[in-house]
């Protein structure tokens, strides 16, 4: 079978097909990247003086993904446990039939991990740059909806029940906060990105003995290549140290996390019995087969997803680092290869999906106030307790506290908690108008407003003013 039958689309994985990520990550984009690394690694060599300066430009037109069968290539992986060997027999054949003196410094110095585990981190590198864009595109449209409903006096929930007043605002915000996290840890993970150069079993023996040849030196060989790719130049080789791939796997699943957390709240909020948001409509989105009348929240619905199976594969990669072994790992090593496209997958779909979400979710404020009230004044109970209580000790030390609580228990029996108030507390100790501003949910939110601010100022050049 050829490519096409063999390829994988995503018809199971509507949380990353046919997004940005998706073709980043692609077989393709992979053979690209093995490609990328063979040829920048003719050019560090050629500028170093140790080969032919005609040698890159001959291998240049050969080091092009769509030369190349992927399917084909796949199978024949099996045959030495990873794709770089076939890939490698194949550049080989078209550089010797094209320009056959310049075939002998392919791969020269090089081993087949060095060129996958570089590949990986430059395609990370490449699919983190439009991951880390819809980031910050979610970021400045949650920044203005906090902003923009910092007043929106709202009933938040604790264990799935209504609590104290809050705002929609600080809602927002605290998406912002966990989505800006996760995105500031994602940038230094990716700027941190290593090249990985060891050569066989890491000692650089090849690549020592080739240098030798000229007046250049290993180490600085391999920082050059890693310059030249857009890498980061390693402390040393980490062909068993895997904590660069656990690294980027917990920063995409912290990514996924936040990302869930907003879907999960969307979900909810959106119910029709509660109404408090509902998603950007979209033509031939969100629709049921069966129901004409549903409109489905499909982009919280994949994001929750992403975020659900995101944590298997970063245990994947733990996993695999914890049980690396000797000098190349022996399957530990193959199992990330997969683990590590997934979660690049999903992090892409779901963050390209909170982008379009955050800036397309629409608070329906009056279902927001009509939640609050079907809280009453009990929301503010709290509140109640630590100015009421001292007024109705009469001496006797917690008596206040216990008077408090059998109001609340009779306005949840079906009393009036204002006029219960106004019954049990002198007029002299509590007027009228004390009791109504001490009842105003809007009188009891804390610093919802400075910790708007703090958060979305914590983001700087990220969110709209």
């Amino acid at each position: 079978m050829g490519s096409a039958e063999t390829a994988d689309y995503g018809l199971l994985s509507p949380a990353w097909a046919g997004t940005r990520a998706a073709a980043l990550t692609s077989d393709e984009a992979l053979l690209q990247a093995m490609l990328d690394v063979e040829l920048e690694w003719l050019q560090v060599l050629a500028s170093a003086g140790l080969i032919d300066s005609r040698v890159p430009d001959a291998v240049a037109p050969a080091c092009q993904a769509s030369r190349y069968d992927a399917a084909d290539l796949a199978a024949r992986a099996q045959g030495g446990g990873n794709p770089v060997i076939p890939l490698l027999a194949d550049l080989r054949a078209i550089v010797r039939e094209e320009a056959p003196w310049a075939v002998g410094p392919i791969h020269k110095a090089a081993t087949s991990q060095d060129i996958l585990d570089t590949a990986l981190m430059l395609m990370s590198s490449r699919a983190l740059k439009t991951v880390l864009d819809d980031v910050h595109n979610a970021e400045a449209s949650l920044g203005g909806l906090a902003r923009q409903h910092a007043g929106t006096v709202s009933v938040a929930r604790t264990l799935t029940q209504h609590s104290l007043p809050s705002t929609f605002g600080l809602k927002a915000a605290q998406w912002l906060h966990g989505v800006g996290q996760a995105g500031a840890a994602l940038e230094a993970v990716a700027a941190a990105l290593p090249l990985q150069w060891g050569g066989a079993s890491g000692t650089m023996a090849a690549l020592t003995t080739a240098a030798q040849q000229g007046q250049a030196q290993p180490l600085e060989l391999a920082a050059d290549l890693a310059a030249r790719l857009g890498l980061a130049h390693p402390l040393a080789p980490w062909q068993t140290n895997r904590l660069p791939v656990t690294a980027l796997g917990s920063g995409l699943a912290d990514l996924l996390a936040a990302a869930g957390k907003i879907s999960n709240d969307v979900l909810l909020l959106s119910r029709p019995e509660i109404g408090e948001v509902s998603e950007p409509r979209e033509a031939g989105r969100g629709g049921s087969s069966a129901m004409p009348q549903k409109q489905n929240p499909v982009l919280s619905v994949l994001i929750r997803s992403a975020a659900l199976a995101a944590p298997g594969y970063a245990a994947m990669l733990h996993a695999a680092a914890a049980a690396a072994d000797d000098e190349r790992p022996g399957g530990s090593w193959h199992v990330e290869w997969q683990a590590l496209r997934q979660l690049l997958r999903l992090a892409g779909g779901a963050a390209a999906k909170l982008a379009e979400l955050a800036a397309g979710l629409s608070v329906n404020s009056d279902a927001v106030a009509r939640n609050l009230a079907l809280a009453g004044p009990l929301v503010v109970s709290e509140k109640v307790m630590a100015r009421v209580a001292p007024l109705l000790e009469d001496g006797v030390p917690g008596q206040g506290k216990k008077r408090v609580q059998d109001l609340v228990s009779l306005s949840l029996a079906g009393g009036n908690f204002a006029a219960l108030l106004r019954a049990e507390v002198p007029e002299s100790d509590l007027s009228d108008q004390d009791i109504a501003q001490l009842l105003d949910p809007a009188n009891y939110l804390g610093q919802s407003d400075a910790l708007i601010e703090r958060i979305v100022s914590a983001y700087p050049g990220r969110t709209r003013p």
